[in-house]
């Protein structure tokens, strides 16, 4: 069953949280909208905290939930490699659970 959300990339504006294209640009996530469908069940984005944006620094989406700050997770079973948080040692995706934080998705 999927369930709409508000796009947590541009908040739920519809714009470019960024202005990198030009201010009057739209949201590259949810085309300005404002609001993602995702699958349910779903939990917020482990890697980017539910933000929406790529933790390591570049002004673009996440990398594992796409900029809608959540994902679907069927079976909430922490990841055993990287503890649940998603993150390998070298703070990219682990490469276990895809960067979710949990197994079974």
């Amino acid at each position: 069953m999927a369930t709409v959300i508000k796009c947590a990339f541009c908040s739920g504006t519809g714009e470019d949280p960024f202005d990198l294209l030009s201010p009057i640009s739209h949201c590259l996530v949810c085309n300005g909208t404002g609001q993602v469908v995702v699958e349910e069940p779903l939990k917020n984005c482990v890697f980017c905290s539910g933000t929406g944006k790529n933790p390591l620094g570049a002004r673009v989406a996440c990398i594992v939930c796409g900029g809608k700050g959540s994902n679907h997770i069927e079976t909430p079973t922490p990841c055993t490699q990287c503890k649940g948080t998603g993150k390998s040692s070298d703070g990219l995706p682990c490469t276990r659970c895809r960067g979710k934080g949990y197994h079974g998705n």
